[in-house]
C-alpha cells in the first residue's frame, strides 16, 4: 500500500502521486467526516483504498480502525471498427465486425440493418460478445447500411458500413 493523503498533528499531507492534483479532503476535518475525493478520474485510478484512523492514545484495532473500498473506474468504448469480411457476392456468406479498443467492462455489440429495411439481429447470426453478425446466402436485398453500437454502462459509440450485394 502507499499513502496518498494523511492528517496529523493537524496539518494535511497529499503525498507526490499521480493523485495529488486531483484530491483532497471532501470536508473539513473538524466536520469528523475524513471523506476525500477523486477529480478527473482515470482508468488506472482503479484499485483498492484503504481508510485508517488512528486517535492519540487510543488501542490501535486493525478491525475497528481500518476501512476499505474497492474502486473499479469505468470506461466508455472508443469508436469502434466495422470491417466485411468475404465477397458480397449472390448467393455467398459474409461476416460483418464489430471491435472497439477502450472499454470497460468490455463492451458488448448490437448490429442493426438501418430503415428503409430497419432489421435487429439476434444470436446465432449475431455474437454478441464478439461484435460478429453473420450474413448467409446472400440476396440483392440484403444490401444497406449496417449499424454496430458498442456498449457498456459507462457509454456507446458506433460505426456503420454498406453492404452492395
Amino acid at each position: 500500500p502507499v499513502q496518498i493523503l494523511s492528517f496529523l498533528g493537524g496539518v494535511v499531507k497529499v503525498e507526490e502521486t499521480d493523485l495529488k492534483p486531483r484530491m483532497g479532503f471532501l470536508y473539513s476535518i473538524h466536520t469528523r467526516n475524513i471523506s476525500m475525493f477523486i477529480n478527473a478520474t482515470r482508468e488506472q485510478d482503479s484499485g483498492q483504498y484503504m481508510c485508517s484512523v488512528n486517535v492519540v492514545d487510543d488501542t490501535i484495532r486493525l478491525d475497528k480502525n481500518v476501512g476499505i473500498i474497492n474502486l473499479t473506474v469505468l470506461v466508455p468504448p472508443a469508436t469502434p471498427t466495422c470491417q466485411l469480411h468475404g465477397s458480397a457476392i449472390v448467393g455467398a456468406n459474409v461476416t460483418l465486425s464489430c471491435s472497439s479498443k477502450k472499454g470497460k467492462p468490455s463492451p458488448m455489440y448490437q448490429w442493426q440493418r438501418e430503415p428503409p429495411t430497419l432489421q435487429v439481429f439476434f444470436p446465432p447470426a449475431q455474437d454478441r460478445t464478439r461484435g460478429t453478425l453473420k450474413l448467409t446466402n446472400l440476396s440483392l436485398e440484403m444490401s444497406g447500411v449496417y449499424v454496430c453500437r458498442a456498449e457498456n454502462q459507462a457509454g456507446s459509440e458506433n460505426c456503420s458500413i454498406v453492404l452492395e450485394v
